[in-house]
């Protein structure tokens, strides 16, 4: 029993890798879907990010703000992977997605069973995916995360200036593609 006490304590004041990173696991899921595209992508995107953090743990743990750290190897191993991607051979979208998906959860408020939420939030995974990952990662960090530029522009290692300049482009392609989606179905 003397044994268990002192581990207990030491464990409550220096958390493990492991313990801190599991920690941040629900919100890097989030966000590495956002930036890979699916769901199982984005499993292999914060995977490889746990294996490159686990090399130099105490780097990540010493870290002022692990999630930033980590958010950071992410937006790294997704890049990697979209680069690796792109050099494949692209298939057609589906087509019909778009006509079957909408009108879900547009009928006086009843409820879809989530249809509409997973519509929209799929709608913004393949909106983000029109931009590039620093356009991606900087939107993500300033505008669903909540940070300033200033501290977005420091987790992704760039000038404040870059930061500011790829937030304000990669929002006027979403404003673009909005006008251009709404063209479209006002059109059909």
């Amino acid at each position: 029993m003397a044994d268990v006490t002192p581990s207990s304590s030491s464990s409550a004041a220096s958390p493990t890798f492991d313990e801190v990173f599991c920690g941040l696991l629900p919100r890097l899921y989030r966000r590495a879907v956002m930036l890979a595209g699916s769901r199982q992508s984005a499993e292999d995107v914060v995977h490889e990010a746990y294996l490159k953090l686990a090399v130099r743990p105490q780097r990540f743990l010493a870290h002022p703000e692990p999630y930033a750290y980590a958010f950071t190897a992410v937006l790294n191993v997704a890049r990697d992977a979209y680069r690796k991607d792109s050099r494949q051979v692209l298939v057609d979208a589906v087509e019909g997605f778009d006509d079957a998906a909408s009108g879900d959860g547009e009928a006086g408020g009843d409820w879809d069973g989530g249809l509409g939420r997973r519509h929209a939030e799929l709608e913004a995974v393949r909106m983000l995916g029109t931009l590039s990952h620093r356009q991606a990662g900087i939107v993500i960090l300033v505008d669903l995360d909540g940070y300033t530029i200033d501290q977005a522009a420091k987790i992704m290692k760039v000038h404040r200036g870059t930061a500011a300049r790829h937030r304000a482009r990669a929002l006027d392609r979403l404003r673009a593609h909005l006008v251009e989606s709404e063209q479209g179905r006002a059109g059909r």
